[in-house]
């Protein structure tokens, strides 16, 4: 009798076990999770966000979106919280002249926003955390996050931007090779985080193929206008990618999946916002 028993035991610590890893992305869930998943991430959603660009002659078209569904990986495996699909609808139209770019238009961009979080919304989630992982998307996330006193909610959505950190720049600036007055776009430092991530993906001895140099061709100060990147970076390639390094990469990711973490622990012991947002409206009506 004890040997029948064992074998079923074994079976049914395995199956608890195995019940008991609540999956954190949206599409990996069951709708029989759904309930447990809402209070386990205290109605908490992020809303990773990317595009799809070329990333200079050696970084993939998808690195945005790498990096986003990385950083949400690796931190809701320390804070749980559950991470809506890839999202690869922003503003890029910058970059419309190279190969692999996805440029919608952009009353349609900001639809789809509004919609997707309503629609994040409507499925239970009070609060959303939106992570980008494309420099050209945020003067239209940090307009979308101001315009969301527009009209009630019930929900409230945030931004994660991390504050600059010196001690973290003091870490990075020792270990550049490279010019950081220009290093932004599959430069030095974005290259070294494809390779900590995804290395595989990085053909770094095509990095020189192209000019990553500020061609410096449009000369307006102080003012402001749309073709400023591409009169700079015409190749849509900003920096070195040639000299990037693994160890660099896991500097700089590594000290942005614990702001996440930290960002995660914050919006989901939030009470106030949410409260505050619905005395605002009370008062608007």
């Amino acid at each position: 009798m004890k040997m029948m028993i064992l074998p079923f035991m074994i079976l049914l610590c395995f199956g608890t076990g195995t019940a008991q890893k609540l999956p954190a992305r949206w599409d990996e869930l069951t709708a029989t999770d759904w309930p447990a998943a809402l209070e386990r991430s205290a109605y908490t959603c992020i809303l990773p966000i990317g595009v799809l660009e070329k990333h200079g002659p050696h970084v993939p078209i998808g690195s945005d979106l790498i990096h986003v569904r990385e950083w949400a990986r690796r931190a809701t495996a320390r804070e749980y919280a559950v991470v809506f699909p890839d999202y690869f609808y922003g503003q890029i139209n910058e970059a419309k002249h190279q190969p692999g770019t996805f440029a919608l238009p952009s009353r349609l961009v900001w639809d789809m926003l509004e919609t997707t979080c309503d629609e994040i919304a409507r499925n239970g989630f009070k609060k959303i955390v939106i992570i980008n992982g494309h420099g050209g998307n945020i003067y239209l996330l940090r307009y979308f996050i101001q315009a969301q006193l527009e009209r009630r909610r019930d929900y409230v959505v945030y931004l994660h931007d991390p504050a600059p950190d010196s001690v973290q720049n003091e870490k990075v600036a020792r270990m550049r090779k490279s010019d950081p007055s220009y290093d932004g776009h599959a430069g030095e430092r974005e290259t070294s985080t494809m390779l900590y991530l995804r290395p595989d993906l990085v053909q770094l001895d095509r990095a020189d193929r192209e000019s990553g140099k500020n061609q410096k061709r449009l000369s307006i100060p102080e003012l402001y206008t749309g073709i400023w990147w591409y009169a700079s970076y015409p190749n849509h390639y900003a920096g070195e990618g040639s000299v990037g390094t693994r160890e660099l990469g896991e500097l700089v990711t590594e000290h942005r999946i614990a702001s996440l973490v930290n960002a995660l622990k914050t919006v989901k012991a939030d009470t106030k916002t949410l409260e505050i947002q619905k005395e605002f409206f009370d008062r608007v009506k």
